[in-house]
């Protein structure tokens, strides 16, 4: 046992008053690894109480130690109270503003209808007919050799005046040399010059624009993109190129349109 070694250092250096370093080193390191194998002992076992917890208002009745507080091994589920905010919307999700946001931007806007368009075709149609010229219609015109005025009466039975807005004629002239022909028939007399107030000089909008506040144009154009938008457009008439000859569609038969 380290204590009895310990005892047997303490008395050997009383009796011959010489103090042996050595048989004391070796005692106290016992006598340390025995207080700590018996701690760990008390610890596995479950009877080693860290803490005593004793109430100095009250009398201390045998020293006895006070048990010590039970461990919560699983959490207990919290319980919100009445007055929380949280609560306040009754369950419901609050929405956040971009999301609204998105709502909004994704609802399409129906344009309001033109009162022209009250009976069954557009009213404001009737010759002579203003029609609106693109530069791929006027290109592809020059190439399968049409005079543009005459195929244009052969088609509708009636008077035309071809109508060119700047934003076309701008787009010719930034073309080239290609497209130099057709720069030059644009700039015809007998062709009518529509000025342009908006912003840019992209065409196909600013005759979908255009098409869109005035109902009383056909739009003459070969592009499928330019077509496929004209066609939300309700009223508005289509001229194309089809066959060596002019042929338009979305034009009431009482106008004596021809069928293809």
């Amino acid at each position: 046992c380290p204590t009895n070694n310990f005892k047997e250092a303490v008395v050997s250096t009383q009796s011959t008053g010489i103090l042996n370093p050595s048989l004391l080193l070796i005692s106290f390191v016992l006598y340390r690894e025995y207080c700590l194998l018996s701690l760990e002992f008390l610890i596995n076992n479950n009877t080693y109480n860290p803490t005593v917890f004793i109430d100095s208002k009250q009398p201390n009745n045998n020293n006895k130690m006070a048990k010590p507080p039970k461990f919560k091994f699983a959490a207990t589920p919290r319980v919100l109270k009445k007055t929380d905010n949280r609560l306040q919307n009754n369950g419901k999700k609050e929405v956040d503003k971009d999301q609204l946001q998105k709502k909004d931007s994704d609802i399409v806007k129906s344009q309001k209808p033109s009162a022209s368009l009250f009976l069954s075709y557009n009213m404001a149609l009737g010759p002579p007919y203003h029609i609106l010229l693109d530069t791929n219609f006027i290109n592809f015109s020059i190439r399968n050799k049409l005079d543009i005025i005459q195929a244009m009466m052969d088609c509708l039975y009636a008077k035309c005046v071809p109508c060119i807005t700047e934003c076309v004629m701008a787009e010719l002239e930034r073309l080239g040399r290609k497209f130099s022909v057709a720069l030059r028939i644009a700039k015809d007399p007998r062709f009518e010059k529509l000025p342009c107030g908006h912003k840019g000089t992209y065409a196909d909008d600013c005759l979908v624009h255009r098409v869109q506040t005035h109902k009383c144009y056909i739009v003459a154009t070969c592009d499928r993109d330019l077509k496929r938008r004209i066609r939300k457009v309700p009223g508005v008439p289509i001229m194309y190129i089809l066959g060596r000859r002019y042929s338009i569609e979305r034009l009431p038969e009482a106008y004596g349109a021809p069928r293809m």
